[in-house]
């Protein structure tokens, strides 16, 4: 059955941003271009999913950690992260619509965490908020049956990716499958999900967004309970991945170095252009820095210039 959903105003905004931003973060191979983001980008993400579930870690211990440096910290909080960093090398071999390997990435995660990773609860459970019962979850007898439902859905290919990633993200949470890492769980698997449309997702950090003000995660999902459906919660982490889709055009830009603005710009170029055709490619650098980066290429021999001053024009060699 498919789970239960309204499309809205915002969500054809959202949707259509987005894939806008797609278009231009892999237009400037921004994410193909730069390992050092993508490591800093992956650490990011680690750093935040954990932090919503109270992981003390920095994200400087998380990159000593990766780099096999030895760091002072609670062993959860330690083992956590390893576990975290196994699943990221292996996120390329998970299959999104794959039950079984849904339940290897949970006992990976969870591995020395819980005492039966890699498999559903067998208990009832209730969300807690403060004293208040903020969500009980369906009967332990359920959840087999409802998880193989909602891996039926992602088996879906009428439905938009973006769209089944966060309806599986929230429709998971609701059912609460396991005793303990639910959340990482449902954040792992949306990515997951938009990956095999989007590779760029891999690196993306959403989390970061969520974990800079949880209390509107955590209301996206209270509202969708109360309402019986997801679409607010859909809403929600549209916004979130709109947003962080335009965190990385930014940030990533600034970063690029000359030479990688100079490759970058001349692999989509044919025809003669100006220096104002190169500021509209990065709209985030200066006038100044344009012409350095011109400079550059010309005296690297990969372009050649035509009349002088405000008149020029360039043209690819």
């Amino acid at each position: 059955m498919k789970p239960p959903y309204q499309i809205t105003s915002e969500i054809l905004h959202l949707i259509s941003n987005i894939s806008q931003k797609i278009g231009e973060v892999n237009s400037n191979y921004l994410i193909k271009n730069n390992p050092q983001l993508r490591k800093q980008n992956q650490i990011k993400t680690i750093h935040s999913s954990l932090s919503i579930e109270g992981n003390t870690l920095s994200e400087d211990q998380i990159t000593a950690i990766l780099e096999n440096k030895k760091v002072l910290g609670p062993q959860k909080d330690i083992n956590e992260v390893l576990n975290a960093l196994k699943i990221y090398e292996q996120l390329n071999t998970l299959k999104y619509k794959s039950e079984k390997d849904y339940l290897k990435a949970h006992k990976i995660l969870m591995n020395g965490l819980v005492e039966n990773p890699g498999k559903y609860r067998t208990k009832g459970v209730g969300i807690l908020k403060g004293s208040k019962v903020e969500h009980i979850a369906p009967p332990a007898e359920n959840v087999p049956f409802l998880m193989k439902d909602l891996f039926s859905y992602l088996k879906n290919n009428s439905e938009l990716s973006l769209i089944k990633s966060c309806v599986f993200h929230y429709e998971m949470e609701f059912i609460h499958p396991f005793m303990d890492g639910n959340g990482r769980m449902g954040r792992l698997w949306q990515t997951l999900i938009l990956m095999e449309q989007f590779p760029l997702f891999e690196f993306l950090p959403f989390e970061t967004l969520i974990s800079k003000n949880q209390a509107k995660y955590y209301l996206a999902l209270s509202q969708s309970d109360k309402e019986g459906h997801s679409t607010k919660f859909i809403e929600y982490m549209l916004g979130i991945i709109d947003e962080s889709l335009s965190e990385l055009l930014k940030n990533s830009i600034q970063k690029l170095t000359q030479n990688d603005r100079i490759l970058i710009f001349l692999e989509n170029v044919e025809d003669s252009f100006t220096r104002k055709d190169y500021m509209k490619k990065f709209s985030e650098i200066s006038s100044a820095t344009a012409s350095r980066d011109l400079k550059f290429a010309l005296d690297k021999g990969l372009i050649q210039k035509f009349g002088d001053k405000n008149s020029s024009t360039y043209q690819k060699i």
